[in-house]
């Protein structure tokens, strides 16, 4: 159950991971010359060991074991894994290739894909000022693919794949611990991540070997080494930071922060990457953001009538 307010501690700490995320592409434009499925080898297993040793360090290692032992959730979680994988693939080359405005259209979107997915899948029903919000959505992509003359392939990629990770989790997030359950979706994909590296090392095709070949002044090995082992860290502390902060905050609270993330990945693209941000991109970035607002306004409205509905329980 969602509490009735925020927590100053979960507050800071909500924040915080949004903020981290937002700074992603900061660090990953350091990990050339790595390409983006090798940064998510690496992101993936060092994650993994870094999970791992959290639930040793925590005596919570059984919790894994438990869902080894569930059939049905462990699938689930396979399948999680293998589309968070997409996911993390689609927006490291998005950040590596300069294309991370895509990325943040991307992760601004998600959020009306992951409604569409309830509505076409799960059947749930959606309100008003909901619907409004979709028909929103579609036409900033209509505007998007006219404009460009192409389809926005990163930016619904990266919507879709996390909007269909966020509806295979939400079939086992009551019985799932978040640290065990992302343990488990990245050793279902960590044997099929090594094997493609067992590859790029067997054909001098690493990012380590490129270093070798240069003869420039750069990153030293160790250097590049520490950051990417820096990339599973980076995964697992701001997931572990927003499972903590989400026991403390309203769903509205929740809401609203979740565009944090994008709209600092956007100002880094802009400002610090100094991409090219072509006129048609922020009409249909403007029609998003009110259908943003829109949902927005519609958690704000569910959170004040929930908190009616409690007080008039609790005074009956």
């Amino acid at each position: 159950m969602s509490p009735q307010k925020n927590e100053p501690r979960a507050l800071a700490l909500g924040i915080s991971c949004y903020v981290i995320w937002g700074f992603f592409p900061l660090y990953f434009s350091r990990l050339a010359p790595a390409g983006a499925v090798e940064v998510i080898v690496h992101r993936a297993v060092w994650g993994l060991v870094f999970c791992l040793a959290a639930l040793a360090v925590t005596g919570s290692l059984g919790k894994v074991r438990a869902l080894i032992a569930d059939r049905g959730a462990l699938w689930r979680l396979a399948v999680a894994g293998a589309l968070v994988v997409v996911n993390w693939s689609v927006y490291v080359y998005a950040v590596l290739a300069g294309h991370t405005t895509d990325a943040a259209i991307g992760y601004f979107i998600n959020p009306l894909v992951t409604i569409a997915l309830g509505l076409i899948v799960l059947r749930e029903r959606i309100t008003p000022i909901q619907k409004i919000a979709l028909g929103l959505g579609a036409l900033a992509v209509l505007i998007l693919i006219v404009g460009q003359r192409s389809v926005p392939i990163t930016s619904l990629t990266l919507a879709l794949t996390f909007g269909l990770y966020s509806l295979v989790k939400k079939d086992v997030a009551a019985r799932v611990d978040p640290l065990a359950g992302m343990a488990i979706e990245t050793a279902a994909v960590s044997p099929l991540l090594l094997g493609y590296y067992a590859y790029l090392a067997a054909t001098s095709s690493t990012s380590f070997h490129a270093l070798a070949s240069t003869t420039e002044a750069g990153v030293s090995w160790g250097a590049h080494l520490a950051l990417l082992v820096g990339a599973g860290a980076l995964t697992m502390i701001p997931l572990i930071m927003f499972a903590s902060a989400a026991r403390g905050l309203t769903l509205g609270t929740m809401g609203f922060l979740q565009y944090l993330g994008p709209t600092l990945q956007l100002l880094v693209a802009v400002f610090i990457f100094h991409e090219s941000v072509p006129t048609i991109r922020w009409i249909a970035m403007g029609i998003v953001w009110l259908a943003l607002a829109c949902l927005s306004a519609d958690w704000a409205i569910s959170s004040i009538r929930a908190r009616r509905l409690a007080r008039t329980v609790r005074d009956a």
